[in-house]
């Protein structure tokens, strides 16, 4: 079966697949300006803090590569790009990868600028190189991440001395961190495709993550794919599995990390920690080094995204029941609260909440695992 993506680049062409109308509906969406890219990112048509920083990277090497080709072409300045950047910057505040490849293409500009460039194609040609370089980079860490994370778990595993279920581990996760919320492989999704890959795995149980269900109608369809053995489980059944199954981690992503461990993720994620933490669980987050944000101390620093509170309200799927043989079933959004509720104040509606570094036992990046050695927080300077 073709790997899952989330986008697809063809020299200046760019398309995402409809993260929307995902699992029943494949449905790829081009992507030809920076207002598509901004919309897009705005919507959740594409989500996921890595494939986030790399669609807003690629819509500024679309156009600038587009511009360039204009005849003649116009004069490129920092004027030109700064506009844009902060526009894209403003899509979804939460998730600090977007602020990184931003501050990363900002200072790419500025060094050539100091450094005496001043042709104005070699210029854009360099920022066109360094933007695609951020989504490219994306996957090669995405896999030694999850391998770093994978066989911590198992070294974690094997030193209690605690028991496998036939062999191999179950694992709890919560949203989608997979390739579908990356640019190839996933991130906490990718711990759990290695330790699939490599035999370890005996159930990944997924929540479904109200209110935009992304393990339900996500993870479910990465890991169908996959050929993982994996079991759904509502948002409100991790304290009773926890009390029924022995279950050897919880493993999430993370939109956002504070220099002392502290984690925004999707909500929900702090319920399960919470959870965790009370069943003597390993709670594992799996995230590129461009999520940890060195410059803010502690959670209570990080911006929390408060989506529409309609988003709460409705439920998009497909018409049930589903024939076997239809390849593109009639989808329908329905609302599953009163039609006079108040969406002024009568629902809260944040996109994520904050867990707390006591409550994380590990923290992985591409450049290796953190833990606190009895420590409060993490002292992140070994990953980052």
């Amino acid at each position: 079966m073709t790997p899952l993506t989330s986008l697809r680049t063809s020299e200046d062409e760019i398309e995402i697949i409809n993260q929307l109308l995902l699992p029943h509906t494949t449905e790829w969406l081009p992507i030809n300006s920076i207002p598509d890219a901004y919309d897009a990112i705005k919507s959740m048509k594409i989500r996921g803090a890595p494939a986030i920083a790399s669609l807003a990277s690629l819509s500024i090497a679309q156009n600038l590569s587009r511009v360039l080709k204009e005849s003649p072409p116009p004069k490129y300045s920092g004027a030109h790009l700064d506009p844009l950047l902060d526009y894209l910057f403003t899509s979804r505040p939460t998730a600090v990868n977007l602020g990184a490849a931003i501050k990363r293409l900002r200072g790419k500009l500025d060094l050539l600028v100091k450094n005496g460039w001043e042709d104005t194609r070699a210029l854009a040609q360099e920022i066109i190189k360094e933007a695609r370089l951020v989504a490219d980079e994306d996957v090669d860490r995405n896999r030694l991440m999850s391998k770093h994370g994978a066989e911590w778990l198992l070294a974690d595993i094997a030193k209690h001395e605690k028991e496998l279920e036939n062999g191999k581990t179950n694992v709890l996760t919560v949203c989608n961190t997979g390739s579908l919320a990356t640019s190839g492989y996933g991130t906490a999704l990718g711990l759990i495709t290695h330790l699939f890959e490599t035999g370890n795995l005996n159930n990944a149980y997924y929540t479904q993550t109200a209110p935009y269900h992304q393990g339900s109608r996500l993870t479910s369809f990465e890991l169908i794919s996959l050929g993982a053995p994996s079991v759904m489980i509502c948002d409100t059944m991790v304290g009773s599995l926890f009390q029924r199954f022995n279950i050897h981690a919880v493993v999430v992503g993370a939109d956002r990390i504070a220099k002392n461990g502290d984690t925004a993720n999707k909500i929900g994620t702090y319920n399960a920690a919470v959870l965790a933490a009370r069943h003597k669980i390993p709670f594992i987050v799996v995230a590129p080094v461009s999520t940890v944000d060195l410059d803010i101390p502690n959670g209570s620093y990080i911006p929390i995204e408060q989506r529409a509170a309609i988003e709460a309200c409705l439920v998009r799927g497909a018409l049930h029941p589903i024939s076997p043989a239809t390849t593109d079933p009639a989808q329908a959004v329905v609302m599953m609260t009163p039609s006079n509720i108040d969406l002024v104040s009568g629902v809260y509606n944040p996109s994520f909440d904050v867990t707390p570094a006591e409550l994380i036992t590990a923290i992985v990046t591409e450049k290796g695992v953190a833990v606190k050695d009895g420590a409060a927080e993490f002292d992140l300077s070994s990953i980052v």
